[in-house]
């Protein structure tokens, strides 16, 4: 019995390591399309969000089904609820991506960004890939020490978002109301990305010594 109840454990971790590939890709993608106007993808993302939705489900039913026939304690108790949790984080992600590609898509063909904040984007999205590529091998590693070095990464995606504002409130800006709206809520976008990788990190950290970390 304990054997099978550790190879369901490990079922959970796998599907929670793949949704956090799921939508590193998907912000991948989602800013791709961002970019370069790039329809195809944006349409790509969209349809491919009921896959990160399917996954959070599993790993639900894994969860829960644990609980109820298992009746996990301690260490595993808190593995199956903190995971719970980090699948809803991770669900969250994707729909952050989608929401980027729904704005690349309804712009097309025009470009949703003007030329001065694109660098700022192309520089977020690659912080929230690579947040969402550490949160995998966090997962699966179980490594406190690499879980607490997302911190560092999000600090990147805070002072990228501050420094937007920067650009939108500048004398200069010339692209009119419209356009810093939906500059101001892509950037909201990105920076929630990386905050919901983190709260995944911690939920890691919480499995590893029993102590929410509160930094």
């Amino acid at each position: 019995m304990r054997e099978v109840y550790q190879e369901q454990l490990g079922m959970l971790t796998d599907v929670l390591a793949s949704m956090s590939a799921m939508v590193g890709t998907a912000m991948e993608r989602a800013t791709k399309s961002l970019l370069e106007a790039d329809l195809s993808l944006a349409e790509q993302v969209i349809d491919e969000d009921a896959l990160v939705d399917e996954a959070r489900s599993r790993a639900e039913e894994y969860a829960f089904g644990l609980l109820a026939l298992q009746a996990p304690v301690a260490g595993d108790l808190r593995s199956v609820i903190a995971t719970i949790h980090a699948a809803e984080d991770m669900e969250r992600m994707g729909d952050l991506a989608l929401h980027v590609a729904k704005a690349a898509r309804r712009r097309h063909p025009n470009a949703v960004l003007p030329g001065d904040v694109s660098a700022y984007f192309a520089e977020m999205g690659r912080i929230a890939v690579k947040l969402a590529n550490q949160v995998s091998t966090v997962i699966r590693t179980q490594d406190v020490e690499a879980a607490r070095l997302l911190d560092e990464v999000d600090d990147e995606m805070d002072d990228l978002h501050r420094h937007l504002f920067t650009v939108l409130m500048s004398p200069d800006w010339e692209h009119g109301v419209a356009t810093a709206v939906d500059v101001t809520l892509l950037g909201r976008f990105y920076e929630r990305f990386a905050d919901h990788a983190v709260a995944v990190a911690r939920r890691v950290e919480f499995i590893v010594t029993g102590k929410m970390p509160s930094r």
